[in-house]
């Protein structure tokens, strides 16, 4: 059995934390790309409140994630918001309250 490389097992991990599928199925997120050491996903257009349609979340060095929601518009970005230093246990909330989408039923 191959192992998987270093960056699909951080994002495997953050996605796990969001939900998994469900989380997948419920916000419609689509285009997920790992990095070393985060996740970015597309969120459907104007979906999200203001507009978010872009989300990276990050593994920060303590041990806790950095959560960066976007609006990106051709080769435009403008961050709406940025949250540091998110518990994991935090990330559903933390996702909810700032695009105001369920992460479960």
């Amino acid at each position: 059995m191959p192992i998987p490389k270093p960056e699909i097992a951080v994002a495997s991990v953050i996605l796990e934390q969001l939900g998994g599928r469900r989380f997948l199925a419920m916000t419609g997120a689509k285009h997920l790309l790992a990095h070393p050491s985060a996740l970015s996903f597309r969120l459907p257009s104007n979906f999200a409140k203001r507009g978010i349609n872009y989300i990276r979340i990050e593994l920060n060095g303590m041990d806790l994630y950095d959560v960066t929601c976007s609006r990106v518009r051709g080769m435009e970005t403008i961050h709406e918001e940025k949250l540091v230093d998110v518990d994991c246990e935090q990330l559903h909330a933390v996702f909810t309250d700032v695009t105001g989408l369920a992460t479960s039923l």
